[in-house]
């Protein structure tokens, strides 16, 4: 049961003047408030808190009631969720995990109607009570667990969606498609039954052929970034498709334009190798979790300027290129003294790819201080160790 006293105006001043507070002090303090605990105004405190930039609706909502920081934690961002709204199309969804609800309320928006289930209790009474106060009538809250609602209702949708949950009873983190809560493969069967359209999050950590092995019937799989860091994946399953998935790697709040590719396409591609040319282009994170290391150079006109670094370089400018864009401004051989004697004491940023040594080590070596004056790249082509003096302003596509 959810304490409603936590709601009055009084709690609700009392818990946003004190975000900002140290919580161990007030947790000295305790609880101003008869009926309430000092516990549960620290973690209303607290999962307020986690939502201020990761979803700003609910932090910015009056009369909002927090789960623990956890259910914060692990539930979708805002900016993916309202990714996810654009995939789907019809009118109706079942959410077959529910969880915080952030990804059942973008869904109401394009959806007409929304079945959002949770097996926790108090989990799914927090819900349809945000809900209300973000007036989502189109969403319907059922405390029960998804599979068992789909056996006994026999209903059809347009779409079935799952988080499954990547956690096991000791809170430990689970990756793999197999050990996660339901295990998906096993339910495919079961789950086409009731829909033809399958939406599936997954780690951002697991691999994408372990997935795949697992998953058939996968139509496109999206590789979600947001700020060039890569968030979740999610595999857009299809009954009856058996032809090969395309991927696709999405940076979100960027400019950066999405980018995606055949994964037999990536296998066949061929790649040229140059040294340093004009422009250095260096792919984002979602390009390269997706792998799509030879299509990005096939589809733009790239060479590679070594097998072990994803680097890419041309002589003419594209500008619609998913990353970081630098104009090189000078290629220097890595000589430490002579690099010692023209950057120590300037300001500069330093970064690495396929170089033996870290940024910290250069930084002592060469003397030079954290600034924008130079941007230096420290790499190795053909076993060649070099520096790039690259523009420090990215010339387009800024991340």
């Amino acid at each position: 049961m959810l304490n409603n006293k936590l709601l009055d105006n009084p709690v609700q001043h009392f818990i946003r003047t004190n975000l900002n507070s140290d919580l161990q002090e007030l947790a000295l303090k305790g609880s101003p408030f008869h009926g309430i605990q000092t516990v549960e105004l620290l973690q209303q405190i607290q999962s307020k808190l986690k939502c201020h930039k990761k979803l700003p609706t609910w932090f910015n909502s009056e009369g909002m009631y927090y789960p623990d920081k956890l259910n914060i934690e692990q539930t979708s961002s805002e900016a993916t969720a309202d990714f996810k709204r654009r995939l789907v199309s019809g009118g109706s969804l079942f959410d077959l995990t529910g969880g915080f609800g952030v990804d059942s309320y973008y869904f109401s928006k394009q959806i007409d109607r929304v079945v959002h289930c949770e097996c926790d209790e108090k989990l799914s009474e927090i819900v349809m009570h945000n809900f209300k106060v973000l007036n989502r009538e189109n969403i319907s809250c059922l405390n029960a667990d998804g599979l068992e609602i789909l056996r006994q209702n026999n209903q059809r949708f347009d779409w079935i969606y799952l988080d499954p949950s990547r956690r096991d009873d000791h809170k430990k983190k689970r990756v793999f498609v197999q050990d996660c809560t339901p295990d998906v493969s096993k339910h495919l069967e079961f789950l086409f039954k009731y829909s033809n359209n399958i939406m599936v999050k997954l780690s951002p950590m697991l691999d994408i052929q372990a997935a795949l092995s697992v998953l058939p019937n996968t139509e496109n799989i999206y590789v979600v970034a947001v700020k060039n860091e890569v968030k979740e994946l999610l595999f857009i399953l299809k009954n009856g498709v058996l032809d090969e998935p395309k991927l696709n790697a999405v940076n979100l709040n960027t400019d950066q334009p999405s980018f995606e590719f055949l994964i037999q396409q990536e296998q066949e591609s061929t790649i040229q190798f140059n040294p340093p040319l004009k422009y250095l282009y260096e792919p984002n994170s979602a390009v390269l979790k997706a792998g799509g290391f030879k299509s990005i150079a096939r589809i733009f006109g790239l060479s590679k300027l070594d097998k072990h670094t994803h680097l890419y370089t041309s002589n003419s400018l594209v500008k619609s290129f998913p990353g970081k864009v630098y104009r090189v401004r000078s290629v220097l051989p890595y000589q430490k003294k002579q690099l010692k004697r023209q950057f120590s004491g300037l300001k500069a940023t330093l970064k690495t790819r396929h170089f033996p040594k870290s940024v910290n080590q250069l930084k002592s070596e060469l003397k030079t201080v954290e600034g924008d004056d130079f941007l230096l790249l420290f790499t190795s082509v053909n076993h060649k160790k070099m520096v790039l003096l690259l523009d420090q302003k990215q010339i387009f596509n800024k991340s």
